[in-house]
């Protein structure tokens, strides 16, 4: 487990042990425990599909659906340059990024922000 995994780890366990009274307030603590939880399965989820684990094995021992897991492998910091335009890291993409971290090289992860993408036109709009 990374150093980033293991510090979202030990502070989701710090505001577990710190739970408070309220109801309303357990709300608000556990929701932040669940994001620092969901970040460090997208992590572990990137490392284990680097390492050679398929999408659909990634997302079985997640507990997640197949179509769940490349989103958040899209948002991970080991994959995110190798996402495509929806934020999705796909087969082969997934390739790449494991060609690349086998020779210990990594393509720099964009600065630009998003493009404007247009819809596509409607039929009857008003005159």
């Amino acid at each position: 487990m990374s150093n980033t995994s293991h510090r979202r780890i030990a502070r989701a366990m710090a505001l577990l042990d710190n739970l408070p009274e309220s109801a309303l307030d357990q709300v608000e603590v556990l929701g932040e425990v669940r994001e620092l939880v969901d970040e460090a399965l997208n992590e572990s989820m990137a490392r284990a599909t680097l390492d050679g684990a398929s999408i659909r094995a990634v997302a079985l021992r997640a507990g997640l659906s197949p179509n769940a897991v490349p989103p958040r492998l899209g948002r991970t910091e080991p994959l995110q340059a190798y996402s495509n335009a929806d934020g999705r890291v796909v087969g082969s993409s997934l390739e790449r990024a494991r060609y690349d971290a086998e020779l210990d090289r990594t393509p720099p992860i964009s600065t630009s922000p998003p493009r404007f993408q247009k819809r596509r036109p409607t039929r009857g709009g008003t005159p």
